[in-house]
């Protein structure tokens, strides 16, 4: 993980040193932003493994950054939030964010789900490396790539792990836990609606093959192609 760059986007400058410093003696590299309207303008010119943002900024908020990041590129972003409402969390994971952490918080837990996150958007290392073709998907796991009807798909990193994940393991039902678990991790404390949100985004990207992820009322989901 060493040489990683993080962006750091917090208005507070003191919670920024705090970050940095923590992060620099785990051998990341950082870079700090003010603002959003800064933070944005180091993301299109600097690629970074992750990006800490702040909900509260000035100029450029963290939730309209945080889409503003979606719509251009896929990096993992950990939302930095004094809000612990289970509303802003799942309205956060519906904009593409990988996780939370609210304030305050240690910087022990801080490392932990960077750690966590970074582990799980560059994969496994005993993912299944092999082209997977099923119905109109093509899946390229090694380069975390799905193409629907030849046309790559435009997905988030957990909506790339949990589609690839149902993709891997079709015709098997899955509860909400045992999702959370393979795709977020054990230690994921959100809530199971992050599941159900992560699956309605997915159908709405794979438009008329979204009955490919079918509901098995009463226990979770499953991967199916075809009647």
């Amino acid at each position: 993980m060493h040489g990683l760059k993080i962006l750091v986007a917090d208005d507070e400058e003191k919670m920024r040193q705090v970050i940095r410093i923590y992060l620099e003696n785990e051998g990341y590299i950082v870079i700090e932003a003010s603002n959003g309207q800064e933070a944005l303008e180091k993301i299109k010119e600097t690629k970074f493994a992750l990006v800490l943002l702040d909900v509260m900024m000035p100029e450029i908020d963290g939730w309209t950054l945080c889409r503003k990041i979606r719509q251009e590129f896929c990096t993992p972003i950990i939302m930095i939030t004094a809000r612990g409402e289970e509303y802003d969390k799942l309205f956060g994971f519906e904009l593409g964010v990988d996780d939370y952490i609210t304030k305050p918080f240690s910087l022990r837990e801080m490392i932990a789900r960077i750690k966590a996150v970074l582990k799980r958007s560059n994969g496994d290392k005993n993912m299944n490396n092999n082209i997977l073709k099923v119905g109109a998907l093509e899946i390229k796991p090694r380069y975390r790539q799905i193409f629907l009807e030849n046309k790559e798909m435009v997905l988030t990193p957990k909506e790339f792990e949990l589609l690839n994940f149902l993709c891997q393991n079709p015709e098997i039902v899955y509860s909400r836990e045992q999702l959370l678990n393979q795709v977020w991790g054990y230690d994921f404390l959100g809530d199971l609606r992050t599941v159900d949100t992560h699956v309605k985004q997915l159908r709405e990207k794979l438009g008329s093959h979204k009955k490919y992820i079918c509901t098995v009322w009463g226990t979770g989901y499953k991967f199916r192609v075809g009647d």
